[in-house]
């Protein structure tokens, strides 16, 4: 019985430009995207019967609809294989966190893609996994090849850049996930009524490459959706409809939603590097 282990990584977007919906539905984007060091593990086993995806997640669907089944899948036909995927199994073990931003499923899909080729010794190219990627989506495509990368267009444009300075990063997850594609709709929703937060001036972001500083409107742009998140999820819709009915405005309840963002990275930083008390 034949093995292989691989272990994916998440990532973060160090800056984040969302323009107008377009009438395609997609948004235009400009983004730069990193790989950190948050990794799920797949481990691909040969095994004669239909394909089979194992893992003991809660709440992750393990049928057609999930990344990793959609990319064997694909692989399978661009392979000129017909039927449904077979001869495989894989175990998925999840460490980055699910409907966070992080691309965990996106992913997972681009470690499927590399795995089933070898196990399946389809010999597929590196081009051909590359345009079987872009059809499972942009994230999948920044995956398949991992590092630093500029993503334009509907953010399925990679273009390759050099690794960024070595640095941490404070990844805040709360209790309950929203879906990208809810995100955007909460955010088109808000600028069609001016709700939305007007983008601040970007701040430069030193990420070590020589002469050049990044542009960040991560804080403008993320804090935005992060808010209209929080607005509408359901989680948070009593508490809303709570500040509106002692007659608090829209914009009102999300300066309060931001206060409470800042309280709880404090309460986070504050655990994390306890902060000495004043002496006496």
């Amino acid at each position: 019985m034949r093995s292989l282990i691989l272990r994916p990584s998440a990532k973060v977007n160090l800056m984040l430009r969302v323009g107008a919906r377009q009438p395609d539905g997609y948004h235009d984007v400009r983004t730069v995207l990193q790989a950190v060091g948050i990794f799920d593990s797949l481990t691909f086993t040969a095994r004669r019967g239909p394909f089979a995806l194992q893992s003991r997640a809660p709440g992750l669907a393990l049928d057609e609809s999930n990344l990793v089944w959609r990319a064997a899948a694909a692989l399978w036909r661009a392979a000129g294989k017909t039927g449904t995927p077979r001869d495989a199994h894989v175990k998925l073990d999840k460490a980055i966190p699910m409907a966070a931003g992080l691309g965990g499923g996106s992913a997972d899909a681009a470690a499927a893609l590399v795995g089933l080729n070898q196990l399946w010794d389809f010999r597929c190219a590196p081009q051909q996994l590359v345009r079987i990627a872009r059809e499972l989506g942009a994230d999948v495509l920044f995956f398949v090849q991992g590092g630093a990368a500029l993503g334009t267009g509907r953010g399925d444009e990679i273009f390759p850049v050099d690794d960024i300075t070595r640095f941490g990063v404070i990844l805040i997850k709360p209790s309950f996930g929203v879906s990208t594609a809810d995100a955007y709709a909460w955010l088109d929703a808000d600028r069609a009524s001016e709700v939305a937060s007007p983008v601040r001036e970007p701040r430069a972001l030193d990420v070590g490459w020589a002469g050049h500083a990044l542009l960040n409107g991560l804080g403008a742009v993320l804090t935005t959706i992060v808010l209209v998140r929080m607005r509408h999820h359901p989680a948070n819709r009593d508490y809303v409809a709570r500040r509106r009915a002692e007659g608090r405005t829209t914009k009102e309840i999300m300066r309060i939603l931001k206060r409470y963002i800042a309280r709880q990275v404090f309460r986070l930083l504050a655990t994390a590097h306890p902060i000495p008390a004043p002496a006496a």
